[in-house]
């Protein structure tokens, strides 16, 4: 029996790196953190887009309608700056909108630095898929990822996605009791 490979997306929003004008750190940040977080098998399937709101969107669908993505992981466009438009362009694609995700990322961030208000990244559900839009500087993607990634594997199993396992000595994931006996 061949064991079943959860497919996670990876998109960079960047006019630069999308340019080829500057190496994307946050798409091999978001693979490394998953490397360690995750126990069970998972191939990343990336994408790297302008920051234009049109090819965010068809990244996020394609991922997950064609690539059937359990998860969708986002770095960059969540500032104030003009051009930032990952947050819209998740919202535009979702059918449910995840607010704590957000909330909990800028709560855990502001502990390390006072410019953390001006992020707006957020989480939804399009389809069996899971959308997390982290910052762009890799070390704020650790931050954030170690704040809201206990909650995503139990939320991928409301989606009915698949069946996500962390290594407990880097990143604890949270199952209620019912929840863990189903799978296990």
């Amino acid at each position: 029996m061949t064991q079943h490979i959860a497919r996670i997306g990876i998109v960079t929003v960047s006019d630069r790196a999308s340019r080829g004008e500057y190496q994307d750190l946050g798409g091999p940040a978001i693979h490394d953190w998953l490397t360690q977080a995750l126990a069970s098998p998972w191939r990343p399937v990336t994408r790297l887009v302008p920051d234009e709101q049109a090819q965010i969107e068809a990244a996020l669908y394609e991922l997950s309608n064609n690539e059937h993505c359990c998860l969708i992981v986002t770095t960059g466009g969540t500032g104030p700056a003009r051009r930032d438009v990952t947050p819209e362009a998740t919202e535009a694609v979702c059918d449910k909108m995840l607010p704590g995700f957000g909330e909990l990322m800028r709560a855990a961030s502001l502990n390390i630095v006072p410019t953390a208000i001006l992020s707006r990244q957020t989480a939804g559900i399009l389809g069996r898929s899971l959308i997390v839009n982290l910052p762009g500087k890799p070390s704020a993607i650790a931050d954030c990822l170690h704040a809201v990634f206990p909650a995503i594997p139990y939320c991928i199993d409301l989606i009915e996605g698949d069946y996500l396992e962390t290594h407990t000595d880097f990143c604890a994931s949270f199952r209620p009791a019912h929840a863990r006996k189903k799978h296990a």
